[in-house]
């Protein structure tokens, strides 16, 4: 029943702030909490089922993933480094490696294993385009190619980083031109590939003007002095004052 009702929460339409969603109670109106290291939570995440999937039984010998750095063709950050810059565990390092090598050996991965991740996880909608903002977010240097050290990072902030760390990313995954602002055009467009991914079999049933409205809404908040863009400053002060806000970035989580 509990896993039934997480699935739910997965695919309702709150995940964007639906403006029919029921006000939160003030019991639930809390703010955006530091999720617990949990297996469970991190095994929420659709990159890290794509990845797990594909590691070796955890049965094998630990030391593996050591010498399996010296062997791959794009040889990552030593797993101590990696540990001092994320907050996982050595040993989650270990299984994410094995299973980031077993399915990318070149270490890299493309834009098109992106798509093909999404497409699994949301076969009733249409991932593509999500699929291809969230990649150019994880593509710092904008090359085309995703290392294991970036995918990493990148996984810590959004499963396991700070209110701060994690608005920062989503920020700079709404500026899609990465010219650090965000255009009404931009949030619409970001909202707009959620909604085509989750397809029409979201509960409630979202109208087709529903990105738009939550654009609209969310913009006008956060545009504070009505320049017809949104600064990371902006940004982060309206996303931490406001709890609608915050509570519809939480729920964002799940598409990660």
């Amino acid at each position: 029943m509990q896993r039934d009702k997480e699935a739910m929460k997965a695919s309702d339409g709150s995940l964007l702030g639906d403006p029919g969603r029921t006000p939160l109670s003030k019991k639930e109106s809390v703010k955006w909490q530091r999720p617990r290291l949990t297996r469970q939570a991190l095994m929420r995440c659709c990159l890290v089922k794509w990845i797990l999937s594909s590691a070796a039984p955890q049965g094998s010998d630990s030391s593996d993933s050591e010498l399996e750095l010296s062997t791959v063709r794009h040889q990552p950050e030593g797993l101590d480094q990696l540990q001092a810059q994320t907050k996982f565990t050595k040993k989650e390092l270990q299984s994410l490696y094995r299973g980031f090598k077993n399915e990318c050996p070149t270490g890299l991965v493309d834009e098109d294993t992106f798509k093909l991740i999404y497409s699994q996880f949301f076969p009733q909608g249409d991932a593509t385009t999500y699929a291809h903002f969230l990649f150019n977010a994880f593509d710092a240097d904008g090359n085309g190619a995703i290392r294991f050290e970036d995918f990493v990072v990148g996984l810590s902030i959004l499963l396991r980083g700070t209110v701060h760390e994690k608005l920062k990313w989503a920020f700079n995954l709404y500026d899609i031109n990465k010219d650090g602002y965000i255009t009404k055009e931009e949030m619409l467009a970001i909202m707009k590939s959620i909604y085509d991914m989750m397809g029409r079999h979201t509960y409630p049933i979202l109208r087709e003007d529903a990105p738009l409205e939550h654009v609209e809404r969310f913009f006008q908040k956060m545009d504070r002095n009505q320049d017809g863009v949104v600064t990371i400053d902006e940004f982060l002060e309206s996303c931490q004052k406001d709890e609608n806000i915050m509570s519809s970035m939480q729920l964002f989580e799940n598409v990660i």
